[in-house]
């Protein structure tokens, strides 16, 4: 899981969602009134559709267990519990349809002040309470987090082919960077066309989390996880610039 910046929504957008959240107040607040409005919402859900797709990292992957295609429109607290939030865009999440509708479902957990104890990873930082182990491809929550410990739970974000999924990411990745490497050294306008195409494919692959771990290393850790071979490639990645240093930015090690 990584951390996705939220965009605004257009005027358009949001004034039709004003107006269906309008409908299911007046329509009794219920959940199965929210239910009812927003399974005939065409044009809203589209609107919303459209601007999560533009937030969503790599080939527009879930945005909780960042490997499977993204499919389905998650209200983050569920209509259940939420009727009024329905059309609220800071509740809608992309989610594929295992994390929406087999692991998490209505689940939403919450602390003894009722707070919930899900990582929204377009409001925080996953990094604050999940950490990524590269070797084991297994996540664990961060200095015994609650948060951690349930979001692991709820989307089941150790599930066996999610952490074999990670362990062969962090195969690959680790080869393409010094593919990418090689590339960048030559002086040629055909290798430097090779090599951004290397590193969008790098970025648009499942568990792009995987990357996001790697370029927060410190370089003594790195040389421990990642190997004296790759990790000239993966300092030259992170001086580089570009998208990936943008989506890290900010990130601590």
């Amino acid at each position: 899981m990584i951390r996705l910046p939220r965009v605004p929504v257009p005027e358009q957008a949001r004034d039709l969602l004003a107006r269906r959240t309008r409908n299911v107040e007046e329509a009794g607040g219920t959940s199965r009134a929210a239910r009812t409005e927003w399974e005939r919402a065409h044009a809203p859900k589209k609107h919303v559709r459209t601007a999560l797709e533009g937030m969503a990292r790599g080939a527009v992957r879930c945005m909780y267990c960042d490997d499977s295609r993204a499919t389905d429109i998650d209200h983050f607290e569920p209509l259940e519990r939420a009727p009024l939030r329905a059309f609220e865009w800071l509740n809608h999440l992309l989610a594929c349809s295992h994390c929406n509708s087999n692991a998490k479902r209505e689940q939403y957990p919450v602390d003894g002040d009722g707070n919930c104890l899900l990582v929204d990873p377009t409001a925080e930082d996953p990094a604050d309470h999940l950490r990524l182990l590269l070797h084991t491809g297994e996540y664990a929550a961060v200095a015994d987090s609650a948060k951690g410990e349930e979001t692991i739970e709820v989307f089941g974000l150790n599930r066996p082919d999610l952490v074999k999924g990670r362990q062969d990411a962090f195969h690959r990745a680790r080869s393409n960077l010094r593919d990418w490497h090689q590339l960048r050294k030559q002086a040629d306008h055909e290798a430097a066309r090779e090599a951004a195409r290397v590193a969008q494919a790098l970025l648009d692959s499942p568990f792009v989390d995987v990357v996001h771990v790697m370029a927060r290393l410190t370089p003594a850790v790195a040389l421990i996880v990642v190997g004296p071979l790759t990790v000239p490639a993966l300092d030259a990645w992170k001086a580089e610039g570009g998208p990936w240093a943008r989506w890290t930015a900010g990130w601590a090690p």
